[in-house]
C-alpha cells in the first residue's frame, strides 16, 4: 500500500509563512485554504500569495497583510487581485505632504537643503507598512524601517499614482541619503527582495533625520527629500514589527489564543494541533520569563499575522491529507537578533527552548541572520516525527515556500516534498521505534502491573519487565518500553512518575 509522506528540506531555515507557502506550492487550492482559515473568525487581515524567485528558484510567497493602515489623512479603497483569482479591497492612504523634487540635469532649479521650512515632506501620510510616503513623478515611495530580529534597515515600497503597489525598480537605480544634525550624512544602497528594496547597511539610532531619495530613471534622475521621524505612538515591549513590516500593539496571552481557537468553526484536528503549537511556544516563553504558560504574553506570536501563520499551517496540513512529516537537518543562521528582550545571539531564546524541548538537532551556517523563527521551530516540534535523510521515498510533488530576503549563501526557500512510500505502517524493514529501559530496585508487582496497563493504554507498542541482579546481588527489574520515536519523551515522563 502506498502512503504519502511530507519531507521538509530545512537547509535554509523555516518560518510560518514559508511553511504555508511551500504547502500551497505543492498544489493546495488557495481559495479552499482561505475559506477554511475564515472559520477562525479573526478579522483585520487579508492574504496575499504570489509567484516569486529567490536565487532564481521559483516558488510561492505567502504573506498576511493587515487591513488597517497608519495614514493620518484621507484614505481610498485600493483593490487588487491575488493568486487564485481572489480580489481584496483595503484602505490605502493618499499623501498630503509638501516635498521638493530635484532633477540634477536641470541647472535652473534651486537645490534643496537639509533644513528649512517648506522644502520637506513633513510625513503627514504614511504607507501600509508604517513609513512616510514620498511623492515621485510616477507615484509614491514608502520609506519604512524593518527591525524584527535584525538591526534596523530601510525598506522601500513603490506605488503608482493611484496607490497601487508596483514592482520595485532596479536596485542600483535607487540610493537613500540621511542627513542628521550637524550635517552628518550616510548613503544607503539597496538590493531587491521580493516586492521591495532593502538597504544593505543597518540604520543607526535615532531614527530622526532628513531623508534624500535619489532615483535614476534612464537619462533623467529624480531627487526627493522628506523629514523622517519614526512613529513612536505604537506600544513597545510585546509590540514589534513583523516580517510584513507592520508594527502591532496587540498582545494576547496563551489563554486568550486558546479561547479564540476553541470558539471557532475550525475542525477538531486543526483546533487541537493549533493549540499544541502555541503550547510549545508558551512553555518556552514561560521558561524564559519564569511564568506559567497560561500567563505568557507572546512577544513574537501575539499578533494577527502570526496567529494566521500557525493556524494556517495546521489547515494546510489537513488539506494535504495529514501525512506523516519527516525533515532533514535543521539549519540556522548566526549573529544577533534584536527582539523585545534586547540583543540576543541566534538562535532566539524561544527558538532554542522549543528545539531543546523536542531534542531537535541544530546546525548553524554562515548566514548572518535568523533562519529559524519561533513559529517555524514550533511547527517542526509538533509535526515532524524524525529528522534525517530521506529513505525509500519516491518524490511525487515538490513545492518551494519563499522567505522574504535574499540570502548570501543559499536560496531563501523551504523545500517541501510530497513523496510516496511503498512501505506499509510498521514495516519491519523501514520503520524505527524507540527502546526505553530503566533498572528498578525495590518495586512491587502491583506497581509494575499498573504501569504496564497505563503504558499500553497510552500507545506503547510493547511493555515488559525482566528480573536482573543489581548491586550487592540485590534482585531488581529491568523495565522496557517500545514506542514510536515521536512518543519517546512522553513515555520517558511516564516511566519517571
Amino acid at each position: 500500500m502506498k502512503m504519502s509522506t511530507l519531507y521538509l528540506d530545512i537547509f535554509s531555515g523555516i518560518s510560518g509563512d514559508m511553511f504555508i507557502g511551500a504547502l500551497l506550492d505543492l498544489g493546495l487550492d488557495f481559495k479552499q485554504f482561505e475559506r477554511e482559515l475564515g472559520k477562525l473568525g479573526l478579522d483585520g487581515y487579508h492574504l496575499h500569495v504570489s509567484r516569486q524567485q529567490r536565487a532564481n528558484i521559483a516558488g510561492t510567497k505567502f504573506d498576511v497583510h493587515l487591513d488597517h493602515d497608519h495614514a493620518h489623512t484621507d484614505v481610498h479603497e485600493h483593490e487588487h487581485t491575488h493568486a487564485g483569482g481572489t480580489t481584496h479591497t483595503h484602505p490605502h492612504p493618499h499623501a498630503h505632504s509638501h516635498q521638493h523634487s530635484h532633477d540634477p540635469e536641470r541647472d535652473d532649479q534651486e537645490h534643496p537643503h537639509a533644513h528649512g521650512g517648506d522644502d520637506h515632506d513633513h510625513a503627514h501620510a504614511h504607507g501600509p507598512h508604517g513609513g512616510p510616503l514620498v511623492k515621485t513623478s510616477s507615484g509614491q515611495v514608502e520609506l519604512s524601517v524593518f527591525e524584527t530580529n535584525v538591526p534596523p534597515r530601510f525598506r522601500l515600497y513603490f506605488f503608482d499614482a493611484k496607490g497601487k503597489s508596483t514592482p520595485p525598480p532596479a536596485a542600483n537605480a535607487v540610493t537613500l541619503e540621511t542627513i542628521r544634525t550637524g550635517k552628518k550624512r550616510q548613503t544607503f544602497k539597496f538590493t531587491r527582495a521580493g516586492n521591495y528594496l532593502e538597504a544593505g547597511a543597518s540604520l543607526p539610532e535615532p531614527h530622526e533625520f532628513t531623508a534624500v531619495l535619489k532615483w535614476k530613471r534612464g537619462k533623467r534622475a529624480e531627487q526627493h527629500e522628506t523629514l523622517f521621524v519614526e512613529n513612536h505612538d505604537h506600544q513597545h515591549g510585546p509590540a514589534h514589527e513583523h516580517e510584513d513590516g507592520h508594527k502591532h500593539a496587540h498582545s494576547r496571552n496563551f489563554a486568550a489564543i486558546k479561547q479564540l481557537i476553541a470558539h471557532s468553526a475550525l475542525s477538531d484536528w486543526v483546533k487541537q494541533k493549533s493549540v499544541a503549537v502555541f503550547q510549545r511556544i508558551a512553555v518556552a516563553e514561560g521558561k524564559i520569563h519564569g511564568l506559567p504558560p497560561e500567563q505568557v504574553h507572546f512577544h513574537e506570536v501575539g499578533a494577527v499575522d502570526s496567529i494566521v501563520d500557525i493556524v494556517g499551517g495546521c489547515i494546510a496540513l489537513e488539506l494535504l491529507g495529514k501525512p506523516p512529516v519527516l525533515a532533514g537537518p535543521v539549519i540556522e543562521g548566526t549573529g544577533f537578533i534584536h527582539c523585545a528582550h534586547g540583543r540576543f545571539p541566534i538562535p532566539a531564546p524561544a527558538t532554542l527552548e522549543i528545539l531543546s524541548g523536542r531534542k531537535i538537532p541544530l546546525t548553524q551556517c554562515d548566514e548572518p541572520h535568523e533562519l529559524v523563527t519561533p513559529t517555524g521551530a514550533a511547527l517542526l516540534a509538533e509535526f515532524v516525527e524524525s529528522f534525517g535523510v530521506m529513505r525509500d521515498l519516491v518524490p511525487a510533488k515538490i513545492g518551494y515556500g519563499l522567505g522574504t530576503r535574499e540570502n548570501r549563501t543559499r536560496p531563501n526557500v523551504l523545500r517541501a516534498i510530497l513523496a510516496e512510500s511503498t512501505a506499509g505502517k510498521h514495516d519491519w524493514e523501514t520503520d524505527t521505534i524507540a527502546v526505553l529501559e530503566t533498572n528498578l530496585d525495590d518495586i512491587t508487582a502491583e506497581i509494575l502491573g499498573g504501569f504496564v496497563e497505563k503504558a499500553l493504554a497510552a500507545g506503547a507498542l510493547e511493555v515488559f519487565h525482566t528480573p536482573i541482579q543489581m548491586k550487592k546481588n540485590r534482585p531488581g527489574v529491568l523495565l522496557t518500553v517500545l514506542c514510536p520515536t515521536i512518543d519517546a519523551d512522553k513515555f520517558c515522563e511516564l516511566m519517571l512518575r
